[in-house]
């Protein structure tokens, strides 16, 4: 089930506020209706907190339960990959800004349907997304409020962030400013807190050396099946990064801000995941059993005595997630709305009001609240095969954006050429080689095999659909 209705190639968005159309094959202009009305604060601090979210605080403890302090290598590697495939797209993104991103890039440099392939698994990503933060959070809340139901807070969830991207695109842009202080502020409290107890000038704590990490097995513990099982959850807990691009498009100065977060998206990587983490495994061992059963940072609350850890982390965690249900209800919104000002879904979703696609909102984030119902029904069957299927989305998105930017760096003008990607074409295919290689470490395990297989398919369902209607598009020409 993807969602996606068959539309008629000819689909055009409306312009607010002149009605005019905008043409379905001028992919350069899915964002002129909509409103630039995000400042460069809440552009930054999108890029900034993107980077910053659940799966950092809590999905990074199965990371190091399996590799051990090797699993600073393993997110250090799989960051490195993120750092190419942002600069690729922020190379194209800062030349052409547009709402659908990586999905406009594809459709000018591979063809059509490449465009809609990588524009409907990243809008069903989204989607599924949503549904599994807002159940995450709600579980946060039934644990302070156990008189209360989970689905309450899920409607009262879905409802908020569904209105606060309704109103104006501002309005995204505030929630995601305040949502990123937060967590920022918190990630870097945490850092200031490790590295003084690493030195020993913490109270109450001793400089622990590498005992942590030379230690209980060594810095490889679990050798290099572990690393590739660390590298797996790595990597997939930097999904999401690609929003900023997305909103880069209704931003007051589209090709500044975009460039401006994807310079400086090195340190914000190395810094809140490499770093944190290793002051994880410095200051705890990795075999803790409260690294899982806790969570990796509140382990290290804990061990440094911290009053109220768990319930600190509980607050951080969910203002992690409640940022990303409104960032990809947003981000959703804006890539179905792109697609089907391009001819590539229901014209009726291309409507703008006031500067914003409310309809493609509505409908976005009805999805999710019907995955989120799926859930509750069928929580071993649809709603887990949903989860498969959007398993391996964000590679192969990653592996889209790597192509397009080979194939359309030479059609970017100089003068565009505001952010450059580093030794093209070497680190291009480098990153198409890395992401490849992903793909092919999915297959060792399992679950992620698994996983593989459903987006696997779903990639190829879409891919079908989208040559199809660019075979019907060139023979009514």
């Amino acid at each position: 089930m993807t969602g996606i209705p068959p539309s008629p190639p000819e689909c055009a968005a409306s312009d607010a506020k002149s009605n005019t159309a905008v043409p379905a094959n001028d992919v350069g202009t899915d964002a002129k209706a909509l409103s630039h009305s995000l400042k460069q604060r809440h552009l930054s601090m999108i890029a900034l907190g993107g980077v910053i979210g659940a799966g950092l605080f809590v999905g990074s403890g199965g990371g190091i339960a399996a590799a051990g302090p090797a699993v600073v290598l393993a997110y250090a590697a799989s960051g490195l990959l993120v750092m190419l495939v942002m600069r690729m797209l922020g190379e194209m993104s800062a030349a052409n800004p547009a709402s659908g991103s990586f999905s406009v890039h594809a459709e000018r440099t591979i063809g059509p349907w490449a465009g809609f392939t990588s524009g409907w698994v990243f809008w069903t990503l989204l989607c599924v997304a949503v549904a599994a933060e807002g159940i995450g959070a709600a579980k946060i809340m039934v644990g302070w409020f156990p008189d209360t139901s989970s689905w309450m807070w899920v409607a009262l969830f879905m409802v908020v962030f569904t209105v606060t991207n309704l109103a104006a695109v501002a309005n995204f842009g505030e929630f995601e400013f305040w949502f990123a202080t937060l967590k920022v502020g918190a990630i870097s409290l945490f850092l200031v807190l490790g590295v003084l107890a690493i030195m020993g000038v913490l109270p109450g704590t001793d400089a622990p050396g590498a005992d942590n990490l030379t230690g209980n097995g060594g810095f490889f513990p679990t050798g290099l099946d572990g690393l590739v099982v660390g590298l797996l959850a790595s990597v997939f807990a930097y999904g999401g990064l690609e929003t900023v691009t997305i909103a880069a498009a209704e931003s007051e100065k589209p090709r500044e801000g975009v460039a401006r977060a994807v310079r400086t998206s090195m340190w914000r990587i190395a810094l809140f995941y490499v770093g944190s983490l290793a002051i994880v495994v410095t200051l705890i061992p990795w075999n803790d059993p409260s690294v899982t059963a806790k969570g990796p940072y509140v382990a290290v609350l804990d061990y440094l005595d911290i009053p109220h850890a768990g319930q600190i982390m509980n607050v951080v965690v969910l203002v992690a997630l409640l940022s990303a249900m409104n960032a990809n209800i947003y981000g959703s919104s804006r890539i179905a709305y792109s697609l089907v000002a391009r001819g590539q879904g229901w014209k009726v979703l291309a409507k703008v009001s006031n500067g914003v696609p409310r309809l493609a909102v509505i409908a976005s984030a009805s999805f999710g609240f019907v995955a989120v119902l799926l859930s509750y029904w069928w929580p071993d069957t649809i709603f887990k095969w949903l989860l498969n299927m959007v398993g391996a989305a964000t590679l192969v998105v990653w592996g889209f954006i790597a192509v397009s930017q080979l194939m359309g760096r030479r059609q970017i003008p100089q003068d565009k050429l505001i952010v450059r990607m580093w030794l093209f074409p070497y680190l291009t295919w480098l990153a198409l080689a890395g992401i490849v290689g992903v793909l092919a470490l999915m297959l060792r395990e399992e679950e992620t095999r698994l996983q593989l297989y459903f987006t696997a398919g779903l990639t190829l369902v879409l891919a079908l659909i989208g040559y199809l209607k660019q075979r019907s598009a060139a023979a009514q020409r």
